[in-house]
């Protein structure tokens, strides 16, 4: 396409910062490449073929998708080797033997007995082989089994009596978006990694070759400081960082990728109020900021280079209106930005901020958009 300003843009639109992208990117490789360990990247994110294929070993994969609608739309360009990391439900496996009939090698997870014998019983009545992996809870943020449960191998035994090899096993450390230092992150990792070897040493020793052990969380991906006994790390946020990230020091504010481009269009000065375009629609209800040690409201603002307005932020959000201001509420530094003025504003989940568009403004240098990257939302 031939190249636009950012002027030119109806807003509130996304924006993808390219240069940044490729930095992230390359700043996980090389850090898992260090320790040794495979990368299959998470797609929920980004949900792009243009972004994901800058994170794939492969133009087959490996990826991790958290919806059918994820893996339908990745094997429809030509990835094969995917994960489903969402334990799975009954009225979901119509949808698997689908996508399995199309070549797709899709990995399932499943963490109870109960799902077991649901799987085994479809497997049998369809004639069919599933590759199952068990997740495991290494944190209490989530789903998934205990490490040292008894039910972990009574599982894994029932699967295999009933003819499902068990893959390997899977768990992901959510908490880590809960730690306040670089080095909680770094003793989360290590929690993580010793809870899911443990799990697949337990399956070993009870006879299962369990070949994958697959961990992962942005965090704990990226500041983990040896990888021993993992076969596979999951991390799809890299990509883009945002606010959470940031504010955990896994980040700087100036290697989040994406961001929103929204328009001045009024003001209520008496309040110190600068009213914008992009309201909660534009940059989602998440507020995960919220019980960081610094609230970032719905979206930090930038001027149109990237650069944080000194201390504005969106202190509130309508469907459609965004209320820019100080963060400190003081109306004597109110920035009186005149209607028509664009900013951007970087999100605080960059995953939901995305899901509320269908494409990504790929920018380059000079206020450039040089593409434009499809992106989908749904299940």
């Amino acid at each position: 396409m031939s190249k636009q300003v950012l002027e030119q843009l109806e807003t509130p639109a996304l924006l993808l910062d390219e240069a940044r992208m490729d930095r992230n990117i390359e700043r996980m490789r090389s850090h898992l490449r260090s320790l040794g360990v495979a990368f299959r990247p998470h797609v929920k994110t980004n949900k792009s073929i243009d972004v994901a294929r800058r994170t794939m070993e492969t133009p087959q994969g490996p990826i991790t998708v958290s919806t059918l609608l994820e893996a339908e739309y990745f094997a429809a360009h030509g990835v094969k080797d995917i994960l489903y990391a969402v334990c799975i439900a009954p009225n979901k496996l119509d949808h698997v033997m689908a996508l399995q009939d199309k070549g797709v090698q899709l990995s399932l997870l499943l963490d109870s007995m109960e799902a077991a014998r649901f799987l085994a019983e479809r497997a049998k009545a369809a004639q069919r082989h599933f590759d199952v992996l068990i997740e495991i809870d290494s944190d209490g943020h989530r789903s998934g089994i205990a490490p040292d449960s008894s039910e972990l191998v009574e599982i894994g035994q029932f699967l295999e009596s009933a003819g499902i090899t068990v893959k390997g096993v899977l768990t992901h450390a959510g908490s880590s978006y809960d730690c306040r230092s670089l080095d909680a992150i770094r003793a989360m990792a290590e929690q993580e990694r010793a809870a899911i070897v443990q799990a697949a040493e337990r399956l070993r020793a009870a006879g299962m070759a369990c070949p994958v052990v697959s961990m992962g969380s942005t965090p704990t991906a990226l500041f983990a400081e040896h990888l021993e006994g993992v076969t596979e790390v999951r991390a799809g946020v890299f990509v883009f960082f945002d606010l959470v990230m940031a504010g955990l020091n896994v980040c700087q504010l100036d290697d989040i990728a994406v961001s929103v481009l929204a328009t001045v269009i009024g003001h209520q000065r008496e309040k110190g109020w600068t009213i914008l375009d992009a309201g909660w629609m534009a940059m989602s209800r998440d507020r995960g900021t919220e019980k960081q040690p610094l609230d970032q409201g719905y979206g930090v603002v930038c001027d149109l280079d990237g650069r944080p307005l000194d201390d504005f932020i969106l202190v509130g959000a309508n469907q459609e209106h965004g209320i820019m201001a100080h963060r400190s509420g003081k109306t004597d530094s109110t920035l009186h930005l005149p209607v028509g003025t664009q900013v951007r504003i970087l999100p605080n989940h960059v995953c939901s901020t995305a899901a509320q568009y269908g494409h990504y403004n790929v920018l380059g240098t000079n206020h450039e958009i040089t593409a434009t990257w499809p992106r989908f939302s749904g299940w």
